[in-house]
């Protein structure tokens, strides 16, 4: 069986049985169609160890229409995908190169860019909550900074999703897994603010007030998009004289570095980030190497 055979079977099962959201299997697909393109859709039976250290070697050097050439970390994606399909062909008894063989490369993280809560606060202050949009910012940012969101999970909340009573609520997150979010009662309370000065009955938890929403097509023409977020948390960032990049995946960095810096455990903080690997957790942990060196000097007794 070729490798183009088997591909839509492999990206379903990723969706159905794997979990995995409509946007990575679209990834998987283009990974695995690359894949395709390098062997002329050879027949799985004949992929070999050689003929992948071809492929690593061939996606080393590969470059696009605009002559761009392919990130490490994306190089790592493609082989992912690849090894993913191996397995899955390996579960279906097919006969093909065991996943196994695959190496992944070592990839080196980019370190976390956060807010220190002073930081934070300074960001809020140049906030101003005399009209709705103000309101709206205000509670965006301390929505992101409490609760750990990501910004797809916060720009797709209604009204109905987000309980400022219990201060609790779930969340649909990576994978389609749901996990419960956590809030505090000045988030609640501002979040409470920005609903009760609008006027209108819209499902969106948060609205955009542009005329130029790029959102009509959707027919949702309100919601608040991902990239209007970025825009609001670089408006501010830049009023308060921060001069690091400042993302809403930055408020997100401060939210889990905050917790552990104040004591959490890194399992809790995985739970609330909704990380289905710890491993993806542990980029924090050199992030408040700094904050334990601090503790370590003021309170253990040195020798004499």
């Amino acid at each position: 069986m070729y490798v183009s055979e088997l591909l839509l079977d492999y990206i379903e099962h990723l969706e159905v049985e794997g979990g995995r959201s409509a946007k990575t299997a679209e990834n998987y697909k283009l990974y695995m169609e690359r894949f395709a393109e390098f062997t002329n859709d050879t027949t799985v039976d004949k992929i070999t160890s050689e003929m992948i250290r071809k492929y690593r070697l061939w996606l080393n050097r590969y470059k696009n229409d605009n002559d761009d050439e392919l990130a490490t970390i994306t190089q790592g994606y493609n082989l992912i995908a690849l090894r993913g399909f191996l397995t899955y062909l390996s579960k279906r008894d097919i006969t093909s190169l065991s996943p196994e063989k695959i190496e992944l490369p070592k990839i080196s993280r980019k370190q976390v860019t956060f807010l220190h809560y002073d930081e934070v606060a300074r960001l809020l202050d140049t906030i101003s909550t005399d009209s709705e949009d103000g309101l709206r910012d205000r509670a965006i940012i301390e929505l992101l900074f409490s609760s750990g969101l990501r910004v797809s999970e916060l720009v797709n909340l209604n009204r109905d999703h987000v309980n400022t009573k219990r201060r609790e609520f779930m969340v649909r997150g990576k994978g389609q897994k749901d996990r419960p979010v956590f809030i505090g009662e000045a988030t609640a309370a501002r979040v409470e603010d920005y609903l009760a000065a609008r006027l209108d009955n819209l499902p969106p938890l948060f609205l955009s007030y542009s005329r130029n929403n790029s959102a009509t097509t959707t027919g949702d023409y309100r919601r608040l998009t991902a990239r209007s977020v970025q825009r609001i948390i670089n408006k501010y960032a830049k009023l308060a004289g921060i001069t690091k990049h400042v993302s809403p995946h930055t408020m997100r960095h401060s939210f889990a570095t905050d917790l552990l810096m104040n004591g959490a455990d890194l399992r809790s903080v995985q739970t609330m980030l909704g990380h289905s690997n710890i491993s993806t957790t542990q980029v924090y942990t050199h992030v408040t190497d700094e904050h334990l060196r601090e503790v370590y000097e003021k309170f253990h007794s040195d020798t004499e």
